[in-house]
């Protein structure tokens, strides 16, 4: 089922991530964790695609398990920048045969070592999406950023690209983690006010640890706001109670923008079902409602 038809549903939509292992040594624990997130009969789960696509091949077989073995919609994470168009073109036509309607289009992290652009790379998603287009009836997601992307300087600008990536084709966004939902609702706005009007998931991302916090602020140039910060401060050094305290802060998002109509949420359980059960658990009743 495409992921576009499920958010058409009048109801509360949950989907989790989780990442393929970084060897094949480290599948077998990987998929045991997807299992229990499975378990737990979320809408949809994605697939990230690695560090420099180093991992793709396992997305693809995580996708393809998750969808054909545990019965559940899947979606499978595709960058570009760190492969060429013809790989590209491979893992598409890869994606397709296992039977995989739903692709997140994502540019990615440009490797270090590598010239960029190239003219044998597609340089930004919007270029990915039209590449996907052209090889099958796929659904295809791409990404937002609530807080600006961390390479434009100017809001206006973002907004802009990110009009153009949903006019090549893109069916939904998910965004990037945020920690203070205002940010959520203001970006809605103006996204709304500049005529984007996919349907938009947003991310939150559960904070269990102080090491976890930090590889975040790096990735994404997120900002932690004080609240949060002062939890961190308080239990950071108490790994059970710093964990206990992330799912605390992650469910009250998530009950925010459910009452404040938000019917669809998309968490980066990052390969952690304790996380997801628990904030499952946390919502039993609230999403029924």
């Amino acid at each position: 089922m495409k992921i576009k038809d499920r958010l058409n549903e009048n109801r509360i939509h949950i989907s989790f991530e989780v990442f393929p292992p970084k060897t094949d040594a480290g599948y077998e624990k990987v998929q045991e964790a997807t299992d229990r997130i499975a378990a737990l009969n979320p809408d949809f789960i994605s697939v990230t695609y690695g560090a420099g696509g180093g991992t793709s091949k396992n997305t693809a077989k995580i996708a393809e398990h998750i969808k054909e073995d545990l019965g559940i919609e899947s979606l499978a994470h595709l960058t570009c920048a760190s492969s060429t168009k013809d790989e590209v073109r491979s893992v598409i036509g890869s994606l397709k045969e296992l039977g995989i309607e739903n692709i997140l289009a994502l540019r990615g992290d440009i490797p270090a070592d590598m010239q960029f652009p190239s003219e044998d790379r597609f340089h930004y998603a919007d270029e990915l999406v039209e590449e996907i287009r052209k090889h099958g009836d796929f659904c295809i997601g791409a990404a937002c950023y609530p807080e600006g992307h961390v390479e434009n300087e100017h809001k206006a600008d973002d907004i802009k690209y990110l009009k153009q990536k949903v006019d090549s084709g893109v069916d939904f966004l998910t965004t990037q983690m945020f920690f203070e939902n205002d940010i959520h609702y203001n970006f809605l706005y103006r996204i709304r006010e500049a005529g984007i009007t996919v349907p938009v998931l947003p991310g939150i991302m559960p904070i269990t640890s102080a090491k976890q916090m930090k590889r975040s602020c790096e990735l994404s140039g997120t900002v932690f706001p004080r609240r949060f910060q002062a939890i961190l401060d308080r239990f950071g050094d108490c790994p059970d109670a710093m964990e206990q305290a992330g799912i605390a802060y992650a469910t009250d998002q998530i009950i925010d923008l459910l009452a404040n109509g938000v019917r669809n949420i998309h968490i980066y359980s990052m390969n952690k079902p304790k996380v997801a059960e628990a904030i499952m658990s946390n919502l039993s009743e609230i999403i029924k409602c």
